[in-house]
């Protein structure tokens, strides 16, 4: 007879016997993953815009970052970052290491990088260490280029190998 009246009576039923427990059970489960999803949607949104290095910014020393950096000035150190865009009046002199590597105007050091781009505008004078790279028509580079799988990490065992070339 129970199941009958739970079958024949489905909103009574369920909402006398499962507004108790669904309400006891549900606000525990369902609170924890809320702050947990909410936490979550917000990690991604939590991501910065690229820092901007304006026109006029000079700037002398290393900068190390896991976000994303555009140049526009001049720095005189090296950059560490996950996504590096060199702006077309840019000037940096010093080692450039990063995930990608956007390079529109000039670099004067080494540049390692999973992904390298030199666009047309582009001036490189030093070695590029990459997993891939792409060369447009008219950029202007001097140096060497070697092709490995992890040019980041290996950077720091490459350096010593590299002055056993020289």
């Amino acid at each position: 007879m129970f199941s009958k009246s739970k079958i024949n009576e489905p909103g009574p039923a369920t909402e006398g016997g499962k507004p108790a427990a669904p309400a006891s059970s549900a606000p525990a489960p369902s609170s924890k993953p809320a702050p947990q999803s909410e936490f979550k949607a917000s990690a991604p949104k939590a991501k910065p815009p690229a820092s901007i290095l304006s026109a006029d910014l000079h700037v002398t020393g290393n900068m190390k970052t896991t976000g994303d950096v555009q140049v526009e000035g001049t720095v005189e150190g090296d950059i560490r970052a996950h996504l590096l865009t060199i702006g077309e009046s840019a000037t940096i002199k010093g080692e450039v290491i990063a995930d990608d590597v956007v390079i529109n105007g000039r670099i004067v050091g080494r540049v390692r990088g999973l992904k390298v781009r030199l666009t047309s505008t582009a001036r490189v004078e030093g070695d590029i260490i990459h997993k891939t790279i792409a060369i447009e028509s008219g950029a202007h580079f001097e140096g060497s280029v070697q092709r490995q799988d992890d040019p980041l990490n290996s950077g720091n065992k490459g350096a010593p190998g590299a002055p056993k070339p020289e």
